[in-house]
């Protein structure tokens, strides 16, 4: 998939949830990687198992959900054998997330400098005044003004986009190798979410840093990462270079998120909306693809119980596309 041996390998990956209504299938089989230094994309709609992924990684899915298949390879250890306490070590440490709602994420009764300190006392043993000056040291790396009055500052005392900052001051304190942004400019002005994913960006160069952009805007996607993987109703449907993917699409769900996103010199009368809404993931015969009742190329093919990824290699990598009918004569042959 990546050039570079991958940092962080999802293999076959499925995730479900127990309800009062029954279970639900929220992730089938998901596998994608991310090499070190690496920039990609999660896209698709809401409900499509962006979070339930970026949670399944991370260790922290819900009382409810389990992990029914598949491996989370991460620095040459399986993440779904780990111990609670050797994810807890790691989790700050080699593995940080961005949540999408920073305000709801941060402790509203600590300080800002507080809740930093206590990630480097957990994972790097720093106490009192240390503590404290390299806290100081990732506000005005995150570009807070006045970091020793917003050291001593309460979440409700800062803007959204400051309280985003923080959140990004917290998760890399200790310097990760795999940094998950889920929904990171969510609610923010325009100016802010350029600023933000700016400094994302600066920082994943001048630190090698994988990181794992979760997001419903594609525009945003292609501006920032290299590759962009599409889900849609629990599975990856297409995982390919942006170029690539903008340029030709392969799945009829991508095309159809392309033509529903606003670009320069385009009209909203121009714009498509997609037919239909995803599937309910607790049916028993949803087939081998969750798409086909929303599709316009859907035959027979495509209830097979399983599909098996189609894969090709151009001028920019690989590209796979799960799909029986996949647009484009070359990889339907």
């Amino acid at each position: 998939m990546t050039a570079n041996p991958p940092l962080l390998s999802v293999e076959g990956v499925s995730v479900a949830f127990r309800t009062r209504a029954g279970e639900v299938k929220a992730l089938e089989r998901v596998s994608f990687s991310v090499a070190r230094g690496e920039t990609i994309a999660i896209v698709g709609e809401s409900g499509s198992g962006k979070s339930v992924t970026a949670q399944a990684i991370m260790g922290i899915l819900d009382p409810a959900g389990r992990v029914a298949e598949g491996r989370i390879g991460f620095g040459g250890m399986d993440l779904l054998q780990a111990t609670q306490r050797e994810l807890a070590d790691m989790r700050g440490r080699e593995l940080a997330m961005i949540f999408q709602n920073p305000r709801g994420a941060l402790n509203p009764i600590r300080t800002v400098g507080d809740q930093i300190a206590d990630v480097l006392a957990r994972h790097e043993h720093l106490k009192g005044p240390a503590a404290r000056a390299r806290a100081m040291e990732m506000l005005a790396l995150v570009k807070i003004t006045d970091p020793p009055r917003r050291l001593d500052a309460y979440p409700f005392e800062l803007s959204g986009g400051m309280c985003q900052r923080v959140m990004i001051a917290l998760a890399l304190a200790c310097r990760p190798a795999l940094l998950i942004a889920d929904e990171p400019t969510t609610g923010l002005d325009v100016t802010t979410q350029a600023a933000i994913m700016d400094l994302i960006d600066e920082l994943g160069r001048s630190r090698g840093m994988a990181t794992v952009l979760i997001t419903h805007d594609l525009g945003l996607a292609a501006e920032h990462c290299r590759r962009i993987v599409v889900m849609h109703a629990g599975h990856v449907v297409e995982d390919a270079p942006a170029e690539a993917l903008f340029a030709a699409p392969r799945h009829p769900y991508t095309a159809r998120l392309l033509a529903a996103t606003p670009r320069p010199g385009r009209h909203l009368a121009d714009l498509a909306s997609i037919p239909g809404g995803l599937p309910d993931l607790r049916r028993g015969d949803l087939g081998g693809c969750r798409f086909l009742d929303r599709c316009e190329r859907a035959g027979e093919v495509c209830r097979a119980p399983t599909l098996v990824p189609v894969e090709t290699m151009g001028a920019s990598g690989h590209h796979r596309v799960l799909c029986a009918q996949p647009i484009g004569e070359e990889l339907a042959a």
